[in-house]
């Protein structure tokens, strides 16, 4: 796969949350394929190009633990934005003191992944854009330990380190469970509508520790 790269990610916690659980978050057993994407943007992203989730393996068992966060319960509406930038007089602001709710999350502990991916050429590449440039850039960063900005598992305070992984044969937690049903799990935001973005899901099944999403089948 000229195109493609593996990475090797960990850290000590991750919270995926479940989209259909509203008030109290609770984490998928394993990242999802949009938070995969997610990280290797966070270590490089441009217009010219875009990423594909092909495998995501779990060398981890799947643990979780429990804990309480102060959140806020609302958000700074776009509409206040928009006036406040007009000379209105709407607050651009949040008092914590009376918005703050602490809240329970079941979240995974100690995680380790490798993520298999390539990358496509979109239409916004400009002429001297190449795969053989980016996938340079792409390996130089990972050696580098570079990144655009600081990855993270699902939320922001869950950092993920990352290294390029050179490895062919990956052990994975899993490697005697030929197979295990994750259940529906998110797949990725459709961006196709800007004005109607849609959830795609798909049916996770791990097998041997390895979510294989080369031909997954994804639900609208």
């Amino acid at each position: 796969m000229a195109r493609g790269v593996k990475i090797r990610v960990w850290g000590d916690f991750a919270l995926f949350t479940r989209p259909e659980i509203k008030v109290e978050r609770y984490s998928y057993d394993v990242m999802t394929p949009s938070a995969a994407r997610g990280i290797l943007e966070a270590i490089y992203w441009h217009p010219g190009m875009r990423w594909i989730i092909d495998k995501i393996y779990v060398n981890k068992p799947v643990r979780f633990t429990s804990v309480r966060r102060n959140e806020v319960k609302s958000k700074i509406s776009a509409s206040n934005v928009l006036k406040a930038y007009n000379g209105g007089d709407k607050p651009l602001y949040l008092c914590s003191k009376q918005e703050i709710v602490q809240r329970a999350s079941a979240i995974l502990t100690d995680v380790e992944y490798v993520i298999e991916a390539h990358f496509e050429m979109t239409q916004k590449a400009n002429e001297s854009d190449n795969p053989g440039k980016f996938k340079d850039i792409i390996m130089r960063r990972l050696r580098r330990g570079e990144c655009f900005h600081m990855p993270y598992f699902g939320c922001r305070e869950f950092p993920a380190h990352f290294a390029l992984c050179e490895e062919d044969d990956i052990a994975t937690a899993y490697d005697d469970v030929p197979e295990k049903d994750l259940g529906i799990m998110l797949y990725d935001m459709d961006y196709t509508d800007p004005g109607n973005i849609q959830p795609v899901f798909f049916r996770a099944v791990m097998r041997h520790g390895v979510l294989n999403l080369a031909d997954c089948e994804v639900i609208r």
